[in-house]
């Protein structure tokens, strides 16, 4: 009998909410074949079968939430388990023993079956809460936020007691809030509560950049304006290494990452994920450029590994060609800062011998942490990554 447990598939990832099965009880499974999808606070993750058998038990439903270490599948891999023979050998030996099998207490530990996002256990786990006293009122029981700050409070949560809303209520189409869209916005909602985000807007003049990605094309190289982006970025931040930072407010520090892993923001039909590319400092325009869409291709197929997302020391979001000339981003993780680019259009100019020209200018909005970073210091980090997109021939000069 095998038992196929949660393990630990990502950094300060404990929990996990089980959004689907893809097997069901007496069903034939093979080595690595996918049986159940969670989601947890980063991403959505599947576990693969460790061996060939038959599903004999499901241990929990989907929307339940476990933790890392809890066996959720039990597989029959036709071998019987060492305890399970000496249970058999000590039945045959002396079966009138099975009469005196102490009985089941009714507070003997029992499987956590309360539901709640691992974000509301968190809540209850910071102000020592017991989540199992706290009866839920959401959708089946689940426990929210809300129940665990009533119960915190010494209100009563007796769902019985609400009054139904409902008739006064205008009538609307439902989508579920669940899954990783519930995660994504349990992660904003943290870190827009805990971070004092600051931004800052500017605009860049790609014109220069633009006609010598044109000239590359021509010649056969077709590089995306983003890997640009990413290679002046870097430039910048190696400078202004704050914003490649991270708080560390346990310890009284801020620590200044030597390595400049960077996050792309990508759009998926599940929702925003955001996978890293390494080393962003160490490889070419070229490099960057092949890599990045690799990345973003394995995350819009819904492929990407914990792995896969790790690490990120700064983020980008190029929302450009959507359209939208601003916004405010908001801050990913424990990073300190995100940039965003917005729309590129045609714009006349004042030149610097006073004439109008017609430039390529793209908006961009950087927002940081206030509590590491002052809003002259991003002022001089966007001054630099304008300097690199508007004279490509420095750029240039920093590749390796």
């Amino acid at each position: 009998m095998i038992e196929v447990k949660f393990h630990d598939i990502g950094e300060g990832m404990n929990e996990g909410e089980i959004i689907h099965f893809f097997v069901k009880v007496g069903d034939e499974v093979t080595v690595d074949q996918p049986l159940v999808e969670l989601q947890t606070d980063k991403m959505v993750a599947e576990i693969p079968s460790p061996a060939a058998g038959k599903i004999s038990r499901i241990h929990f439903e989907t929307g339940e939430v476990v933790t890392v270490g809890t066996g959720i599948i039990e597989i029959d891999d036709g071998k019987e388990s060492v305890a399970q023979q000496e249970k058999n050998v000590d039945e045959s030996v002396e079966p009138t023993q099975s009469v005196n099998k102490p009985v089941e207490q009714p507070n003997d530990k029992k499987p956590n079956r309360i539901l709640a996002a691992p974000f509301t256990r968190k809540i209850a786990r910071e102000h020592d809460v017991d989540i199992e006293q706290i009866k839920g009122t959401g959708p089946a029981g689940r426990v929210t936020d809300d129940d665990v700050h009533r119960f915190i409070a010494g209100e009563d949560a007796d769902p019985v007691e609400k009054v139904e809303t409902g008739h006064d209520e205008p009538e609307s189409d439902t989508i579920p809030y669940t899954g990783m869209r519930k995660q994504i916005g349990t992660k904003l909602t943290q870190a827009v509560t805990t971070i004092p985000h600051v931004t800052h807007f500017d605009e860049a003049d790609l014109t220069n950049v633009l006609a010598f990605r044109n000239e590359l094309k021509q010649e056969g190289e077709s590089i995306s304006v983003v890997a640009f982006f990413l290679k002046a970025i870097t430039v910048a931040l190696k400078e202004h290494r704050i914003f490649n930072a991270q708080l560390d407010e346990e310890n009284s520090v801020i620590r200044l990452a030597k390595s400049y892993h960077i996050g792309l923001a990508t759009n998926t039909e599940k929702g925003l994920v955001v996978p890293v590319l390494r080393d962003v400092d160490k490889k070419s325009i070229r490099q960057i450029n092949t890599e990045m869409k690799a990345l973003t291709k394995k995350a819009q197929d819904g492929k990407l590994s914990a792995n896969d997302m790790k690490h990120g020391t700064f983020t980008i979001s190029n929302v450009g060609p959507l359209g939208g000339t601003g916004a405010t981003p908001i801050i990913n993780g424990s990073q300190t800062a995100i940039i965003a680019f917005h729309k590129t259009k045609k714009t006349p100019v004042v030149m610097d011998n006073d004439e109008i020209a017609i430039r390529q200018i793209m908006t961009m909005s950087l927002s940081f942490d206030h509590r590491v970073a002052d809003g002259v210091k991003s002022v001089e980090f966007t001054n630099r990554f304008i300097e690199l997109m508007e004279e490509p021939r420095k750029l240039l000069l920093e590749m390796v």
